[in-house]
């Protein structure tokens, strides 16, 4: 069992000698700051993975940075009080600034734990950037919703473009259940498969909200965490180890027989 690390809560030496034995890898919790319906506080997408990473730190003694509240929270517009958006450029170039300052304390593996879907894109913009500018470093990121085919299918078990659903909502009524508000429960069925465009929230639910949470509890909840922190444990432990690929130079192709 390894020790819990919250970058905000180590000092510097500390820090440094996380390095030092070994922990080069730095998890940075990535969410947003968006309405949820009814029921869910705005910080849901924000919570979930920050409290997920806190679990995997503890399995895995990893450093866990403070997590990005915001995000990419443009479909939700104005019509619901409570989003607050960045734009995808903006998202994109705050990840790129917080990893090199990561990197310059001597890590050189960063996993953004995403929380949000809409972040993809901008996350992914900042790993290629990443990788160019430090080819000798290593980057990955990964959404909460599908780190593996049983946390997906669990997720997506009553919708498929899920918001405030009944994973969202169990998870939260496990971790952090202050944040959820039973008596608002409301279903709303997804009316997006088919489709062959993306649309805007307004244009696809009354309330905020896509899918069942009124099929979520705890103990469903307290399922989902141990699959999330199981799965991401394991896949934390092989990057900690994981060897760099063999190099062209280092595993020539056998010539090409000429049949003569």
């Amino acid at each position: 069992m390894g020790v819990a690390r919250r970058w905000d809560l180590m000092t510097s030496p500390e820090i440094a000698d996380a390095v030092r034995k070994g922990m080069d890898l730095a998890l940075l919790p990535v969410g947003a700051t968006e309405q949820h319906g009814p029921h869910l506080a705005t910080g849901c997408d924000t919570i979930s993975p920050e409290e997920i990473a806190w679990r995997v730190a503890e399995r895995t003694g990893v450093v866990v940075l403070p997590a990005i509240p915001y995000g990419i929270s443009l479909g939700h517009t104005s019509h619901w009080a409570g989003t607050v958006s960045l734009h995808p450029q903006t998202l994109t170039q705050l990840v790129l600034e917080i990893a090199r300052w990561v990197l310059a304390s001597g890590f050189s593996k960063l996993i953004m734990l995403n929380g949000n879907g809409p972040n993809v894109p901008a996350l992914e913009c900042a790993r290629i950037q990443l990788r160019h500018e430090f080819p000798r470093c290593r980057f990955r990121v990964l959404s909460l919703f599908d780190c593996s085919q049983r946390v997906q299918q669990h997720y997506f078990s009553d919708a498929a473009d899920i918001h405030a659903n009944r994973g969202e909502t169990s998870l939260l009524l496990h971790v952090r259940p202050g944040a959820v508000r039973p008596d608002a429960v409301v279903d709303e069925e997804d009316v997006t498969p088919g489709k062959i465009f993306s649309y805007d929230m307004p244009s696809v639910t009354r309330s905020g909200v896509v899918g069942r949470p009124s099929l979520a509890s705890q103990q469903d909840g307290a399922h989902l965490t141990q699959m999330l922190v199981e799965d991401l444990s394991a896949i934390v432990g092989a990057a900690l180890i994981e060897p760099w690929p063999p190099t062209a130079k280092d595993s020539e192709p056998s010539p090409r027989s000429t049949g003569l």
